[in-house]
């Protein structure tokens, strides 16, 4: 109903007939029901549960990195929207194992728009990435993959970050910052990018003479500072070693700039020593969803007797009622995906909650930096199954979206 605003007494006088109104437009209403409220019809096409998507090219960025370019698949609707820092969760097969994979959409917000619109996804390949080898092997020209839409909270928002970005990216994490610089560039982000790429070799840094193209083009707005870890390179305006506090020092508005974070896990765990030296409030510290931590035995506070061990977890899913094995170095998610029981994921990183599951009886050790959960589900013994390890026998009881 619309209420034109025309002082505050006619206003509060224009409130006194609203009752009587909806009273008859209720009563000139049909009797039957609307089968979709358009405002849900509308919820449903931004924030879709399943996208099914076409593999229209496939690029070949450096000799481990592989842009995969995703359209619409036929019989499709257009590609929703999304905030450059967001990823999709591809569902796949792999050796009869149902999983899911988080991947940061490469590609900016405003090529995603119109009926010629895409996405992007960059993949890193990897001895031990289990979607990697599959997707090399399998992923081409003319395939269609299963998606979740758009997700995450990776992405500058200007109620809750500064207008200076710092990006810290290491490996494939250089990802959304390329959605970013080209939002920033080309787009509709009004913010500035300063992004510290860390790489083993100056010859496998993705998008390389693009970011340079845009540097250009953005007008002081994007800069990339690479940081080099390799001994000898013939690159011009780069740091060797690691991305320190000294260099981020050197480079960034400490003061006055929001971090962001992405690349493999060592690289997380080396910045965060540095960006404590910077003494910086955790607001102003953002990280992406970085998926299961592979080596968990060393990470600080796993108990080391579990090690080696192997649990056995009572599984519910509604009716259905089993027992699987868990190992005490995987997740809870990865023992049931394992079982071929495919639980509902998404970000893999304890920070989504699709994967939410109610703990009746056991321990896990919940990784604290992927400890995504409500305090009333602490209370309550829910636990993300993505960044939970069993430490003894488990019963829990999963969502009905498993299979």
């Amino acid at each position: 109903m619309k209420v034109s605003v025309r002082g505050h007494l006619i206003d509060l006088l224009a409130f006194k007939g609203l009752v009587g109104r909806r009273k008859k437009r209720i009563a000139r209403a049909p009797a039957s029901a609307i089968p979709v409220h358009p405002v849900n019809e509308l919820a449903q096409q931004i924030h879709p549960a399943e996208l099914k998507l076409l593999i229209t090219q496939v690029t070949d960025e450096t000799r481990t990195t592989r842009s995969f370019r995703l359209a619409p698949a036929p019989g499709s609707a257009a590609l929703p929207c999304f905030r450059a820092g967001q990823y999709l969760s591809i569902k796949a097969e792999v050796d009869g194992v149902g999983i899911t994979r988080p991947y940061s959409i490469s590609s900016a917000p405003y090529q995603a728009v119109g009926p010629d619109g895409f996405y992007e996804i960059t993949l890193k390949q990897t001895r031990d990435g289990f979607l990697t080898g599959h997707a090399w092997d399998h992923w081409q020209a003319g395939a269609v993959l299963t998606s979740s839409g758009p997700a995450g909270t990776f992405y500058h928002e200007p109620l809750r970050d500064a207008a200076k970005i710092v990006g810290l990216a290491g490996g494939s994490g250089v990802t959304p910052f390329r959605a970013t610089a080209r939002e920033i560039v080309d787009g509709d982000l009004d913010a500035e990018l300063l992004l510290l790429y860390g790489c083993s070799a100056e010859d496998d840094i993705p998008f390389y003479h693009e970011l340079q193209e845009l540097e250009a083009r953005a007008q002081g707005r994007f800069r990339m500072v690479n940081v080099l870890s390799c001994e000898i390179t013939a690159l011009e305006g780069c740091e060797q070693g690691f991305i320190t506090a000294e260099i981020i020092r050197k480079y960034a508005d400490v003061a006055n700039a929001s971090f962001f974070v992405c690349g493999p896990q060592a690289m997380y765990d080396f910045v965060r020593g540095e960006l404590a030296q910077l003494g910086l409030p955790p607001r102003r510290i953002r990280r992406e969803a970085y998926g299961e931590i592979k080596a968990i035995a060393a990470y600080p506070g796993f108990p080391a007797e579990v090690v080696g061990q192997t649990f056995g977890a009572r599984v519910r899913i509604g009716e259905t009622d089993v027992e699987i094995p868990a190992q005490a170095t995987e997740t809870v998610l990865v023992a049931l995906e394992r079982a071929g029981l495919c639980p509902p994921s998404q970000c893999r990183s304890g920070e989504c909650g699709v994967c939410r599951s109610l703990l009746v009886s056991g321990d896990v050790f919940v990784v604290p930096d992927g400890d995504g959960r409500r305090a009333a589900d602490r209370a309550l013994g829910y636990i993300h199954p993505c960044s939970s390890y069993p430490l003894s026998d488990l019963e829990i009881e999963v969502p009905r979206g498993a299979k």
